[in-house]
């Protein structure tokens, strides 16, 4: 926000410095100039030139156009607007400007006409300037810098239409990119809340097949029992702290991997054979919470049987950009398809796409008995 504020500011100044030097430099360009800056800089006709043109800038900025222009209060605007375009036309700030520089030496060689005249000759009494007119301007009738005798001061009125332009650009450009970022927050808080609702969904069901499971060990007097239920305590603080994260550290996750699967080894029979294997770098990488645990229940709760031998696998890789899990289980006929697809995996979908937009990619399949999941994740 701060810095947002201060390149605000330096783009102003920036602006400005350009706008207020173009006068300055205009008359400079006048051949012939004996250009006294300091004492331009420091007149009366300057300073008018540039309060008019910041006044015009800013009272647009902070009051006509947010609290009429925006409001449909055309009348009312394009009345102050047409009032300010009277004032400029009879204060000829421009010209004014011109003016003074005229007298101090910013143009006159370019007021003068050639020396000695066409022909080489001057008249008498001719001093290279052209007689005053009654209104105090060069020529007959004031037409000149500072005078307004039937003569319209036309840059003033050109930069009265630039700074009203430019205002109205500023403000619509402010209001289209706040209009963005509410769009923006607003999308940021309902797929936080999506998310939330997701894992409140994810996190009982897990814990409840976990419990399930050390139940079942209870049950037959398992010598495994009290291990497991470390490893059960292991699983609900990092469900219930780390897993409220967005994101975690991927060694984390592995670990709740681990030991999960380390309950689940405890039940499978010696017709399952079971691949599990972890490689490449997990340190400075994150992942999703629990985004891998669907697929690794999935492989547990349906590719087991207690009549038919089976294999498990379980393969996660991290490279230097990418994450890849690998799993794989047979399919067994009394097993629904539509039951393999549940909400488990709906939900999985979606964290991937509000998490993971344009960078994952996710292949499921159902063919040949084997129930394959391929995902690969860019971090």
């Amino acid at each position: 926000m701060f810095r947002s504020n201060v390149s605000i500011i330096i783009t102003h100044i920036t602006g400005w410095l350009i706008f207020l030097s173009l006068p300055l430099l205009f008359i400079n360009g006048q051949p012939h100039s004996d250009a006294n800056w300091w004492e331009l800089l420091l007149s009366r006709p300057y300073w008018l030139f540039v309060l008019v043109y910041m006044m015009l800038f800013y009272g647009n900025t902070t009051y006509l156009i947010p609290q009429l222009f925006f409001q449909k209060k055309w009348l009312a605007y394009f009345g102050i607007l047409l009032a300010a375009l009277v004032l400029v036309y009879y204060l000829q700030p421009f010209d004014r400007l011109l003016g003074h520089g005229a007298q101090h030496g910013f143009n006159q060689g370019a007021l003068k006409p050639p020396p000695g005249g066409p022909y080489g000759m001057r008249p008498p009494g001719d001093n290279g300037f052209p007689p005053p007119g009654p209104r105090g301007g060069f020529g007959p009738g004031g037409r000149g810098p500072g005078g307004n005798g039937g003569h319209t001061d036309m840059v003033s009125i050109f930069l009265f239409l630039v700074v009203v332009t430019l205002a109205i650009a500023v403000e619509l450009t402010k209001r289209w990119r706040l209009t963005e970022q509410r769009a923006i927050l607003a999308e940021a808080d309902r797929a936080h809340a999506e998310l939330s609702f997701l894992k409140a969904q994810i996190n009982p069901h897990f814990l409840f097949n976990t419990l399930n499971n050390i139940y079942t060990l209870a049950l037959t007097g398992n010598e495994h029992t009290a291990n497991s239920i470390m490893k059960l305590s292991n699983i609900m603080r990092y469900v219930t702290d780390d897993a409220a994260e967005n994101f975690v550290s991927l060694e984390s996750e592995v670990d709740c991997i681990r030991d999960y699967i380390d309950l689940q080894r405890l039940r499978l029979g010696k017709k399952t054979k079971l691949d599990f294997s972890v490689s490449g770098d997990l340190s400075r990488k994150e992942i999703a919470p629990l985004i891998l645990m669907t697929f690794i229940e999935n492989v547990f709760k349906y590719g087991l049987s207690n009549h038919a031998e089976s294999t498990l696998i379980i393969r996660i890789f991290a490279e230097a950009r990418t994450i890849t899990f690998f799993s794989q289980n047979p399919l067994f006929s009394d097993r629904p398809a539509q039951e393999r697809t549940g909400i488990g995996i709906i939900n999985t979908r979606q964290r991937l796409d509000h998490l993971y937009r344009n960078k994952y990619l996710l292949n499921i399949t159902d063919s040949d008995g084997l129930y394959t999941v391929e995902l690969t994740l860019q971090v």
